[in-house]
C-alpha cells in the first residue's frame, strides 16, 4: 500500500513560528519543550496559529496465538476481551485519563479471540479471531496485514472527518510486547536480549525464559521488508496501529505516540515511509525494557517519564494537555510589545 505523505519543510514559516515564540513575555527557551512543541504542531498544521481539535484516542485490541501456551504471558489470553469489556465499561485507566482530559475514546476489534455483541459500540474490525503462533509459522498473512491496514485507515479517515485533528494511538493483547520486542530488534537490528521486559509483570525466571523463546522465534525468520515482518512478528492490533499512523500522518494529522508497542507499530511505519516523524509527537517514556532505545533509534523527545507501562493510550493521553498548553500560549501568551514588558529580560 502506498501512502503519500508530504514531508514538513517550510523553512519561511518555521522562521516566523520561531520569532512568535521568541518574542512571547517570557526569557528566551524558558518554556522548554512547549515551545519545541508548539513550532512543530505550527509546521504540521502550516500556519502561526494553530489548534488541538477534537482530540481522540483510540486503541485497538487484538489476540496473539503464542499466548495460547502461556510461555511468555503471566495472564491467559481471556484477559484481551476481559479488558475490552473494561474499556466499554468505564472502568480502565484510558477511560478516567479519557474523561479527565475531554478526549474522544474509541475502541476497535482488531482481532480478538472472542465475539463482542454489536451493542456495545466497539468498532468492528476484526480480522480473524488472534493471530497464528508465530513459534510455527507467520502470525499473518500479507493479505491479512494488508487488510488490517485498510481497514484501521477508514477508521482514522472517519475520525478526520468528524474534525479530529490530532490522534492518540493504544493498544490491548496479550503477549504484545512479545511482538513488539521482535519488531524492535528487526526495525533496530538491536539484541532480542535488550528488547524483552516484564511484560504484564513476568519475574526474572519467566523474562529469561521469554528471551530464549523470542530469540528461537527471531531466527527462525528472514523477513525482507517491514510488511513481511509486521505479518511475521505483528499482531492485528499492531498491523493496524501501523496503518492508521500512515493514515493520519498521510492527512496531516498530529500523532500522539504512546509506549512501547505504539512505538513498535511506529518502527514499521516510518521504514515504510521515514516523513511519518514529522508528524509525530512522543508522549512518554515507557518503563518496559526496550522502549528508551527505541526513542533514541527514533531521535525522540518524549513530554513525560511517569514510569507508565500500561499501555492503552494512556501516556498518550496524559500528553493531551501539554500540547493543548502549547498551542495556547502560542496563540495567546501576550508579547513583549502588546505587553509593554522590554525585550531585554535574560534568564
Amino acid at each position: 500500500m502506498t501512502h503519500i505523505i508530504s514531508p514538513i519543510n517550510n523553512p519561511e514559516l518555521k522562521l516566523e513560528l520561531q520569532k512568535k515564540i521568541d518574542l512571547k513575555t517570557k526569557p528566551l527557551g524558558a518554556l522548554g519543550l512547549l515551545e519545541d512543541l508548539a513550532l512543530k504542531i505550527g509546521c504540521i498544521q502550516n500556519t502561526l496559529s494553530p489548534k488541538i481539535s477534537n482530540p481522540s484516542i483510540v486503541v485497538f485490541a487484538g489476540d496473539h496465538g503464542i499466548a495460547t501456551k502461556g510461555e511468555v504471558n503471566p495472564f491467559p489470553q481471556e484477559v484481551t476481551s476481559q479488558m475490552v469489556y473494561n474499556f466499554v465499561n468505564g472502568g480502565a485507566a484510558i477511560n478516567i485519563f479519557s474523561n479527565t482530559n475531554n478526549l474522544n475514546l474509541k475502541i476497535v476489534d482488531a482481532g480478538v479471540n472472542y465475539t463482542f455483541p454489536e451493542t456495545l459500540g466497539i468498532i468492528n474490525a476484526k480480522i480473524d479471531f488472534g493471530t497464528k503462533n508465530y513459534q510455527e509459522e507467520p502470525a499473518m498473512t500479507l493479505e491479512q496485514c494488508e487488510k488490517a491496514f485498510n481497514r484501521s485507515g477508514n477508521i482514522i479517515t472517519k475520525l478526520k472527518s468528524e474534525g479530529t485533528n490530532t490522534i492518540g494511538f493504544g493498544e490491548m493483547g496479550i503477549s504484545n510486547t512479545s511482538s513488539a520486542a521482535l519488531l524492535m530488534a528487526y526495525f533496530t537490528e538491536t539484541p532480542i536480549s535488550e528488547c524483552v521486559g516484564a511484560g504484564t509483570g513476568l519475574n526474572n525466571e519467566g523474562i529469561s525464559k521469554k528471551q530464549q523463546i523470542l530469540s528461537e522465534v527471531y531466527k527462525k525468520y528472514s523477513p525482507k521488508n517491514a510488511e513481511e515482518a509486521l505479518s511475521t512478528f505483528g499482531g492485528f492490533e499492531i498491523a493496524m496501529l501501523c496503518g492508521a499512523i500512515l493514515k493520519a500522518t498521510e492527512l496531516k494529522m498530529i500523532v500522539i505516540i504512546d509506549g512501547f508497542i505504539v512505538t513498535a507499530a511506529l518502527l514499521a511505519a516510518q521504514a515504510l515511509n521515514e516523513n511519518v516523524l514529522d508528524y509525530c509527537v512522543f508522549a512518554h517514556n515507557s518503563n518496559e525494557k526496550g522502549h528508551v532505545k527505541m526513542l533514541e533509534f527514533l531521535n525522540a523527545k518524549p513530554l513525560l517519564s511517569l514510569g507508565l507501562r500500561l499501555g492503552e493510550g494512556t501516556g498518550a493521553a496524559l500528553a493531551v494537555p501539554l500540547l493543548k498548553a502549547s498551542v495556547n500560549f502560542l496563540n495567546d501568551m501576550a508579547s513583549f510589545d502588546a505587553a509593554g514588558v522590554s525585550g531585554e529580560i535574560k534568564d
